[in-house]
């Protein structure tokens, strides 16, 4: 772009757009007609969403903008003009935040027998408990830290809670003032349930709880005042894989400096005097724009602990037990039923136990040589994790490509690679300079005399607890073709090898920007010749500018353009003259929308892609990802009809972007029926009365599938 005002209307700026994004996970917490629990759930995502935004992305800038840097934006902002519009933004975010706690929330969870109590609201049997509570559990793991010359400001740990105390004590025959502060330990529970005998569920802060008991930790003195605050710091690990002989070591050591890292905001209690905040920002080389007063829980993700348990079933969405997947149940012969066709799951409707059992099954199998896969975010799950082991114990040869630097997740990741190693599975960290996040497994079979590879590739990691809430693909095949480039692409994780190209996955960072890219003006160039021509895309995030410009481009040629974008979305929609034929929508609703599909009409000979990636420059030069087309005609018609088909149709959850920036729910209008595609998704998945289900299932009008239905010999 050639100047600001240019940069400016072909993009908006990333870091906002992923600040309206959490704006509309709280706008499901403001939302009345969503169960209150529901409402809290996504009140204490905000939180902690917010916390990630600040750890990693307002860390950065804040470096950029300490080193000097004048790199400018896609929009053409620098980082000081993108810190100024965070700040401004995420201050208006704040107070949406706690007006909905105590306007909202709080007194509803009250009238529900669900209550966050005041010390002074306790009656004399529940501070009888809580003096007990306090000294048997609380007071012993208690620090008090003095600040004076003899004990500088204590080094407080990354979002732990805090006290800051000012008190006096008479000496020499004066009375000599004195700041103190106390590290709320984290092994204590933010949220101290009251012992009751009936269904009321009643809670104490630990913060108020430890704040009532100040003058057993500070004998002999007078507290002037106690005010809570919490410290966010730099999370970004730093590691120069060109320079460390042993990643994992690398990765360790980062760690433990990475609770210690530089703080990047503060939030404290509203009412805290001007003073006392004041010497808390100097000492943290701080400025007024990093403070945040908080009228309310210093930290809201905290509350998550109303919400878990299966208590007031009455306030949550209705239980929902993903089904197996029709085409897997009641087949003991996984592989079988792949070698009959390609199987497609579509999480969390159908149930991930079937992605488990292939593991399982593989590593059971006799005639099973090997298993191959990737592990990005496992959560340790011991049933994944166990295949591989028990599959070496089998005698396969099993291999493990662990990235260890999935974000937030370094230390989980490390200590299952340690135990894989310690059973003899062969661990290996991938490529140097990459993050690997492709999701493939491969399994190596003898069928009788000969050799068969099986591939699972995915939108989503290998962990079956967010396969619960995530929406992902799956895909289980034997095509021949897949199984030689999934073979290839281990080869390149774990050998010394170039890459060489493969026939049917699309690869990052070495050629998928390019395919995507060559797809998109593939459609420019049928509308211009007056073919059909449209391009739907599914993903969680648009960023690159490359891939956005030529959108732009296929826009003005004609190609209808639907982007469904969960996240952060960088291109402008509807803007006369350059993308009048994009629309954007975003489906926040009871799981997080995270698979990734591509369609490409291709003048009524359609092609459909599915993969890991987002059309974010890590995704696509940074990351290794693997993006793979659907190639079984029936699959590919159930994308088309009943996943795209249906996410479209969406008028409850969707909200369409304008070309302002600001999104505006979809309307039902014209006596319309409401259409929730993840209620219809669940609907589709029942086991119930599918085709009746189906028939009601609003039908999208897209090209049909050129594949051949006929079953795979």
């Amino acid at each position: 772009m050639k100047d600001k005002a240019a940069a400016t209307a072909h993009f908006f700026n990333r870091e906002l757009s992923w600040l309206e994004f959490n704006q509309r996970v709280l706008d499901e917490a403001l939302d009345p007609t969503n169960p209150l629990l529901e409402r809290l759930k996504f009140f204490t995502i905000v939180s902690s969403n917010l916390d990630e935004f600040f750890e990693v992305r307002v860390a950065g800038l804040k470096q950029q903008i300490e080193s000097g840097s004048a790199a400018l934006s896609a929009d053409g902002s620098t980082p000081q003009e993108v810190f100024q519009a965070i700040t401004q933004r995420v201050r208006q975010m704040v107070t949406d935040k706690y007006r909905c706690w105590h306007e909202q929330l709080q007194p509803a969870l009250a009238q529900k027998k669900i209550r966050i109590l005041e010390i002074s609201q306790l009656k004399a049997d529940d501070l009888k408990w809580l003096d007990q509570f306090y000294h048997s559990q609380v007071r012993p793991v208690l620090t008090p830290l003095a600040i004076d010359p003899a004990h500088p400001f204590p080094q407080l740990l990354n979002k732990s809670l805090n006290l800051m105390i000012r008190l006096e004590m008479p000496k020499n025959g004066a009375l000599l003032k004195h700041l103190a502060v106390v590290q709320c330990p984290s092994i204590l529970p933010r949220l101290i349930q009251l012992p009751r005998e009936d269904d009321r569920r009643d809670y104490v802060f630990l913060g108020q709880l430890i704040a009532h008991f100040l003058a057993d930790l500070f004998p002999g003195t007078q507290i002037l005042g106690c005010w809570p605050f919490r410290l966010t710091r730099n999370s970004e690990l730093y590691v120069d894989e060109g320079d460390t002989p042993n990643l994992l070591k690398a990765v360790e050591e980062e760690l433990h400096k990475r609770r210690r890292g530089h703080a990047v905001r503060l939030e404290i209690a509203s009412e805290c005097p001007e003073q006392v905040r004041a010497a808390l920002l100097k000492t943290l080389h701080l400025t007024e724009q990093d403070l945040y007063l908080v009228d309310g829980p210093m930290n809201p993700s905290r509350l998550m602990a109303l919400y878990q348990g299966s208590h007031s079933p009455e306030l949550r969405d209705a239980p929902f037990v993903a089904p197996v997947a029709p085409v897997l149940r009641n087949k003991k012969d996984l592989f079988a039923v792949i070698r009959e066709r390609d199987v497609l799951l579509h999480h969390p409707y159908e149930n991930y136990s079937s992605v488990v059992e292939f593991l399982e099954h593989a590593a059971e199998d006799h005639d099973t040589l090997a298993i191959k896969m990737t592990l990005y975010r496992t959560g340790g799950d011991p049933r994944i994790v166990g295949a591989l082991m028990n599959a070496v114990n089998n005698g396969k040869q099993v291999t493990a490509v662990v990235e260890l630097r999935a974000r937030f997740d370094e230390a989980n990741n490390i200590e299952w690679a340690r135990k894989l190693e310690e059973n003899g599975v062969h661990v290996v960290y991938g490529l140097v300079g990459y993050k690997i996040h492709a999701k493939c497994a491969l399994v190596v079979r003898r069928e009788g005399n000969e050799i068969r590879r099986y591939v699972h590739l995915a939108t989503g990691n290998y962990n079956p607890t967010t396969a619960k809430l995530y929406t992902d693909l799956s895909l289980l095949t034997c095509r021949p073709e897949f199984g030689e480039d999934a073979t290839n692409l281990f080869n390149l994780l774990t050998g010394i090898c170039q890459f060489q190209g493969m026939s049917k996955l699309i690869v990052a960072p070495f050629d998928l920007h390019a395919k995507m890219l060559q797809l998109i003006a593939r459609e420019a160039a049928n509308a211009k010749r007056g073919l059909p021509a449209r391009i739907i895309a599914k993903f969680n995030s648009l960023v690159e500018p490359e891939l956005i410009e030529a959108l732009y481009v296929a826009s003005q040629a004609g190609v209808k353009i639907e982007l469904i974008i969960r996240g952060i979305c960088c291109l402008r929609p509807g803007v006369p003259g350059l993308s009048e034929n994009i629309t954007v929508r975003s489906i926040i609703d009871r799981f997080l929308e995270h698979s990734r599909i591509y369609y490409f009409e291709n003048a009524c000979q359609a092609e459909i892609y599915v993969g890991s990636a987002d059309w974010m420059p890590r995704n696509l030069f940074r990351r290794i990802e693997v993006v793979f087309p659907i190639e079984d005609g029936i699959l590919c018609d159930r994308v088309i009809r009943e996943i795209l088909g249906v996410a479209l149709a969406d008028n409850v959850k969707a909200r369409f972007l304008g070309p302002d920036g600001v999104y505006t729910r979809a309307k039902i209008v014209n006596g319309d029926k409401p259409h929730r595609s993840q209620t219809e998704f669940i609907a589709l998945a029942s086991p119930k009365a599918p085709a009746k289900v189906k028939e009601k299932i609003p039908r999208v009008e897209l090209a049909a599938s050129p594949f051949p239905k006929k079953k795979r010999a």
